[in-house]
């Protein structure tokens, strides 16, 4: 149910500090990948009735929120990351072997 509050709060963080990130790490893929994650999430959330447009917005309480943010959403998380990671390493690989053209 509140799974998608940690890639939320992620892709807060990485979105405010895109700028300070070098071009070079792709954030944009990242951020795309965190933020595409969430609208989904939160979608699923919504027709399942899970979460709810008026407050308190979750339909669980804390004890049933935590533990799911801790087994799901971390995890789901660090795989967004991990595959980021990998889309950034293969593009250094791919920039390196391409050789520059002069226009």
């Amino acid at each position: 149910m509140a799974c998608f509050l940690v890639p939320t709060s992620t892709a807060i963080i990485t979105t405010v500090m895109r700028k300070k990130i070098p071009e070079k790490y792709h954030i944009n893929w990242l951020n795309s990948m965190l933020w595409g994650g969430v609208i989904m999430l939160a979608v699923e959330h919504i027709s399942h009735g899970e979460v709810v447009l008026y407050p308190p917005f979750l339909t669980a309480g804390l004890p049933e929120v935590l533990p799911e943010m801790l087994k799901v959403g971390i995890p789901m998380t660090l795989s967004i990351f991990l595959v980021w990671g990998i889309m950034v390493t293969v593009a250094a690989r791919v920039n390196k072997r391409v050789p520059y053209i002069e226009r």
